[in-house]
């Protein structure tokens, strides 16, 4: 359970029912299509047969001048310098880079910076240390459009410069021999969304003029890095992710076999989603933790033997990650049981001495499913605080940090993920101005959505709906798997499964079925025999021994008698009285509980020994007897006066009551005298 808002698409059925027709096509995929936005038969035809075409790479800006620069460096000679990064994207650029270089007959070296060490992009070190091999040209991947006094400085040393990435230019461009990058606003290029492995791609496609060609080369690590990098999997960026999953799936490429053995996954089919989850950590762990100079050399082996070395050495940074990721979660947690009001901020700012900075973007990336908010997390070490955002859609946490630009040594990004650094002196300070931002900016903050299709009835789920889903593949980013909504479902049994899962049977019209809850367990669920709720859910295709069954896997659920938009308001007008804005007479008033209001909600939990679960739960609980603005300013007066403790998780909480000691005045808390 949680504080998303769910949505539903705009689903017109006459529309449909004409493009089922039209294409012939099951009734049921023309729904999702339509869903989604796809009503013209050419284009829905396209999607399905994986026919998207590929934009002209000539229509880059300056496409002529960097393959003609690559092409005279080759034909005199010259080694060739490749740099790329040291996220999956990057690695999977470099290599492909480097692999069409090599087979071209180019003399070519190739850099990766440690993300420790070095930090993101070029460096003047770093161009020193490429001079020194001897290279005249320098090809960049996956970075380098905001390397403005860097390329200037490359070109002082003899050093030309040909730039390729997909992030944002900031202004003036460097001075190169070409830049190639599709946010340029001189780019024609008719798609825009590529990774930084899709723009080095196309560079790949204009020397080669035969696209086919290059896909049957290098698909896989296009694919990979698009992935790994959440690009739109729509239009050509589907296409590369199609042809890449079968190239992957053929086990063309030694290094992406020996990785998929050792995460386990050797015999079977590599889809979007598997990708990230199993070959994507593994490369992104080798930057992360030590040198991703291994991922690198692993998608360049050659040899069984040193594919197998060089997964396993990848598979034990992923090891390491995890657990330095688990640990720093734990003390990210344990800040905020002390120190609750931080959950109230509009913008989550934390910070911790000597932080793995290669994992707070992971961690910040949870405190925002936990919480709702956009989230921060700095690494303070040796007086400089460096760290990673991630936000919610319809929040730019790209513009909100740009408005401290003063303050920070550098930062770059998006608007959902954010890298920044600054004096650790100024992180309180870059606390409050960011939130200060987002007050001005946002009077209401955008929260996190949980986006459906449409909605279906228990007797609507078959395998022949499984087979409609598939053939939506790739799903991810821009294209996500199709999810439902299963309304009014009447609870008939809740188990728990294994450690932290739980299998609910739901019925409604006579109808049973089976649903999962992964990473819940019932206590966490609180549901009862009787409950009617609502479901978000995806389905998944079963198979055992033969026969194929329909898994319903639950993505979130809520009491059927919630209303979604009251809660959302409360805990947003909450937050703001927590975090000390001004609040309107009325404001105060709707806040404002009355003594029954407490008394209800202690007599509640006296009858139940407390409460731990979702807020959800507890406001289903009180929904009679207490609104729902009053029901958070009751716990905190109850907790202000001594009767209870607190431990706010923000999509659940835990409260135990505490040994009373006399009468409480609960009318002399602080927040009372607040809001009175």
């Amino acid at each position: 359970m949680s504080f998303r808002r769910w949505t539903f698409a705009p689903l017109d059925k006459q529309a449909a029912a004409e493009l089922a027709s039209a294409v012939e096509i099951d009734g049921f995929l023309a729904l999702l299509l339509s869903a989604r936005g796809i009503t013209a038969p050419e284009e829905a035809q396209a999607l399905l047969n994986g026919e998207e075409e590929f934009a002209d790479p000539f229509a880059f800006a300056d496409m002529d001048a960097a393959a003609e620069c690559i092409q005279e460096a080759i034909d005199r000679g010259e080694t060739i310098a490749v740099f790329g990064d040291y996220d999956a994207d990057g690695v999977t650029a470099t290599a492909l880079m480097v692999t069409y270089l090599r087979e071209k007959g180019a003399n070519v070296v190739y850099r990766v910076p440690r993300r420790e060490d070095e930090g993101y992009g070029l460096h003047a070190t770093t161009i020193d240390e490429i001079v020194e091999t001897g290279a005249t040209l320098l090809v960049t991947v996956d970075n380098g459009i905001s390397a403005v006094e860097e390329v200037a400085y490359a070109n002082s040393r003899g050093l030309r410069v040909v730039v390729t990435d997909h992030h944002q230019p900031q202004g003036v461009l460097p001075d190169a021999a070409a830049v190639l990058d599709p946010h340029r606003e001189d780019c024609e290029s008719a798609f825009k969304m590529y990774a930084g492995v899709g723009v080095a791609f196309k560079l790949v496609c204009a020397m080669e003029g035969d696209e086919e060609w290059a896909l049957e080369r290098y698909a896989d690590l296009v694919a990979l890095g698009t992935l790994a990098d959440v690009m739109p999997l729509t239009g050509e960026n589907r296409r590369l992710v199609t042809e890449g999953l079968k190239m992957i799936n053929r086990g063309g490429r030694k290094g992406l076999t020996a990785l998929a053995r050792e995460a386990g996954a050797a015999d079977r089919r590599q889809t979007a989603g598997s990708a990230v989850f199993t070959l994507a950590p593994r490369i992104n762990a080798a930057g992360r933790m030590g040198d991703p100079d291994l991922a690198v050399r692993l998608l360049l082996s050659e040899t069984d033997e040193e594919a197998a070395e060089l997964a396993a050495a990848l598979a034990a940074f992923n090891v390491e990650r995890q657990k330095k990721e688990s640990d720093i979660l734990a003390e990210v947690m344990a800040y905020v049981d002390t120190h609750p009001e931080v959950m109230a901020q509009r913008v989550i700012v934390l910070s911790g001495q000597d932080w793995y900075s290669g994992v707070v973007g992971i961690i910040a990336a949870r405190v925002l499913e936990r919480y709702g908010k956009p989230c921060i997390l700095l690494s303070v070490s040796d007086g400089y605080a460096k760290g990673s955002g991630r936000s919610v859609p319809g929040f730019s946490l790209f513009d909100a940090i740009a408005s401290c630009e003063d303050m920070l040594l550098n930062y770059g990004g998006h608007q959902l993920a954010a890298g920044l650094g600054m004096d650790a002196s100024r992180v309180d300070e870059f606390r409050r101005r960011i939130n200060d931002y987002a007050a001005t900016q946002y009077p209401d903050m955008p929260v996190p959505t949980l986006e459906m299709d449409f909605r279906l009835v228990p007797a609507q789920i078959d395998v022949g709906k499984l087979d409609a889903i598939e053939q939506l593949e790739p799903c991810g980013a821009g294209n996500p798997a199709p999810q439902f909504g299963l309304f009014n479902m009447r609870v008939e049994s809740v188990t728990a499964v294994a450690v932290k899962h739980t299998r609910l049977t739901l019925s409604r019209d006579g109808v049973s079925i089976t649903a999962m809850r992964f990473g819940a367990t019932p206590a966490m669920l609180g549901l009862s025999v009787g409950d009617t709720v609502h479901l978000a859910v995806t389905l998944d295709r079963n198979e055992f021994r033969g026969t194929v069954s329909v898994s319903v896997i639950i993505k979130d659920l809520r009491f059927a008698d919630t209303v979604q938009e009251e809660l959302i308001a409360a805990k947003q007008l909450y937050d703001r009285l927590i975090c000390g804005e001004e609040l309107s007479a009325a404001e105060r008033e709707r806040l404002c509980p009355v003594r029954e209001h407490m008394a209800v909600l202690y007599r509640l939990l006296k009858a139940q020994d407390g409460f731990d679960g979702a807020w959800e739960r507890l406001y289903h609980l009180t929904k009679a007897d207490i609104p729902a603005d009053k029901l958070r300013p009751a716990v905190e007066v109850l907790r202000q006066a001594q009767l209870v403790t607190v431990c706010d998780r923000g999509d659940s909480t835990a409260l135990t009551l505490c040994p009373v000691n006399g009468k409480q005045d609960l009318m002399k808390t602080p927040l009372m005298k607040v809001l009175h």
